[in-house]
């Protein structure tokens, strides 16, 4: 009752509040500061209106005191959401993601829609239980490749990406910073909140009528663009000459090499083997692999750095130098790291092979392959006499890495470090998060609590380092959050959510509430669009529950709108975070999201107000 007076009483403080919400719209959409500095902004000027005019309670507190505003900080939804980032991040770093998604791949063969359509159901099933920015992260160098492989442009493939994990996000409570945003702000309001899948069938509904839409159309309705810049980078493709040792374990072992190609190593061509004294040239029509063998293949630095991550050992080629090319030398336990340097001009390694310099030891850095502009050479990498202007990449800990730039004889080329997974972390990784995502599933205990100690549990098994996890939390999350937590608590003290909520329904008087929850959905979806899904979340939330107090409607169903709506950040890049990371790799334009998003925010429009009320009993 005092909040509904309140919202008819629409009092200065609810009117300023509107201001400073439209005035924060405003700055997010023309993106005049960047969005962490806005949203800090925002806080700082509830901050002071509210000590300036106070809101005061029944009890002469303020309601809306520093300790109200701030509480965003330490709430439970933003804790969870960071701790899902860096528990993605572990996975990313181990090679799970990337190992499960290579078998993903696979699985679809030769036929290309099949392929794509298999890749983009596992991104949406995955992102029901991971968060979508390390999925979307993993997936985009394999859709790349797939779309390569049949020759498409990566722009048919890349906002496909992004939706599906959007659409993942949607069937389960940790799927989305969304969804833990809607159920931390029923909680704030003593509601009872989701459990782990209570929205999950009528999720799955949208997702696979969103699937189905994308995996027909969006081929259809996206351009064809980047195909010269996707030519160029890929056909760039710079060999590397590098060398593997076939072991006695090795699974090259009887296998023949037909053309120069080992089908245990792709997208990688032997140039020779030397086999003893006796080196074998193409064609290789009798050769079968010895124990011993030594190849000298070519490969890109992106097949190079794919076959690392498999098997962090293969490359490391026997120098001559007493340590066996499977020995790792103390300097390379712990995290790996690849990096090209480029031989300089006046560098005292000209003329000389990487025996006789002793590179190994001198940088604690293994060079495992080197690429000559001039010409393919075809000769073992003990035996290369170094030029200037030549490119080495080198492995080695990223202290180790970092200590080239002072050397005079090599030019580290600065945006090509690249860390590789730490492959034997990996059960730990998977046990931490299967059983975090089973705690919380099963409510045993509280998402928050499973969420963070799983993120707990990746440090303390040593699958990241405090300096990894902290990478892994992102600021722009953190800010947002916090700022649109800051402003649905002001609007529901203030009143602001009871007054919408009351002209909404006053304006659609006699609708069924099928009709406003309809029309609801289609509000909230069209601005998520303009404004974060995570902000549209926390402001709707309470005015939703106004709106089912005032149609003697469960809170819950509202609620549910909210979260699917919310989500509908399909129409331009700013709405979602995944928008963003595939506009570059996609060579997407600001208007090539709503030739895809605006018809599908229509299709789960269509989809849900046929079946929400159905499904909710209205």
């Amino acid at each position: 009752m005092h909040e509904m007076a309140q919202a008819a009483t629409a009092g200065f403080q609810m009117w300023a509040v509107f201001a400073i919400i439209l005035g924060a719209l405003v700055l997010y959409i023309t993106e005049r500061l960047p969005m962490e500095v806005t949203s800090f902004g925002v806080v700082c000027v509830l901050l002071l209106f509210f000590t300036v005019f106070p809101m005061t309670g029944e009890d002469g507190k303020n309601l809306l005191g520093p300790v109200r505003l701030l509480e965003g900080a330490a709430n439970p939804a933003l804790i969870s959401v960071l701790a899902l980032l860096v528990m993605g991040q572990g996975m990313v770093r181990t090679g799970v993601l990337d190992r499960g998604a290579r078998i993903i791949v696979g699985i679809g063969g030769k036929n290309v829609w099949l392929s794509i359509a298999v890749c983009l159901a596992a991104v949406l099933a995955i992102s029901a239980f991971l968060n979508n920015i390390p999925v979307v992260v993993i997936f985009i160098p394999i859709m790349q490749t797939l779309a390569a492989r049949f020759g498409h442009s990566a722009s048919k493939v890349m906002i496909p990406l992004s939706f599906a994990a959007v659409l993942g996000g949607m069937t389960t409570l940790i799927g989305s910073g969304t969804n833990l945003l809607v159920n931390s702000a029923l909680i704030q309001m003593s509601l009872k909140p989701f459990g782990f899948f209570d929205f999950t069938f009528p999720g799955l509904v949208l997702a696979v009528v969103g699937l189905i839409f994308i995996i027909v159309m969006a081929s259809r309705l996206l351009p064809d663009r980047g195909s010269l810049t996707d030519s160029l980078f890929e056909g760039a493709g710079k060999q590397f000459i590098a060398q593997i040792t076939v072991t006695e374990n090795s699974g090259l072992i009887g296998k023949n090499a037909p053309g120069g190609h080992f089908a245990g190593l792709p997208d990688m061509t032997v140039r020779m083997v030397q086999r003893g004294e006796e080196a074998i040239l193409p064609p290789f029509e009798e050769f079968h692999a010895r124990p011993g063998d030594v190849l000298v293949v070519a490969a890109t630095r992106k097949a190079l750095s794919g076959a690392l991550s498999h098997d962090p050992g293969l490359l490391n080629p026997d120098l001559g130098d007493g340590h066996a090319p499977e020995e790792t030398p103390p300097w390379q336990e712990g995290q790996l790291m690849l990096a090209d340097v480029m031989v300089a001009p006046a560098s005292r390694m000209i003329g000389q092979t990487l025996p006789q310099i002793g590179f190994r030891y001198k940088t604690h850095c293994i060079v495992l392959g080197i690429q000559r502009r001039s010409r393919m050479i075809r000769a073992r990498l003990t035996d290369i006499r170094l030029r200037a202007g030549d490119m080495l990449l080198v492995q080695g800990q990223p202290e180790h890495i970092a200590a080239l730039k002072a050397n005079g004889d090599v030019v580290l080329i600065e945006w090509s470090r690249e860390e590789l997974p730490a492959l034997d972390h990996a059960k730990r990784a998977s046990s931490a998060f299967l059983i975090s995502v089973g705690l919380a599933a099963t409510g045993l205990v509280p998402v928050v609590v499973a969420t963070l100690s799983g993120a707990a549990a990746m440090v303390a098994l040593g699958v990241l380092n405090v300096r990894q996890a902290s990478r892994a939390v992102d600021p722009l999350i953190v800010s947002t959050i916090i700022a649109a937590l800051a402003l649905g608590a002001a609007m529901q003290e203030t009143g602001g959510a009871g007054f919408l909520a009351l002209s909404l329904v006053s304006a659609l008087k006699g609708a069924e509430p099928a009709t406003v929850l309809s029309l609801f959905f289609l509000l909230v979806a069209g601005l998520s669009n303009i404004i974060s899904t995570k902000t549209a979340a926390v402001l709707f939330t309470p005015i939703a529950v106004e709106i089912a107090n005032q149609l003697g409607v469960r809170p819950e169903v509202f609620a549910v709108a909210v979260v699917f709506a919310a989500n509908c950040s399909f129409a331009s890049p700013l709405g979602y975070q995944t928008n963003l990371l595939v506009m570059a790799p996609g060579h997407y334009k600001f208007t090539d999201y709503a030739r895809v998003g605006v018809p599908l925010i229509f299709v789960l429009w269509i989809a849900f107000s046929v079946f929400a009320p159905w499904y909710y009993g209205l």
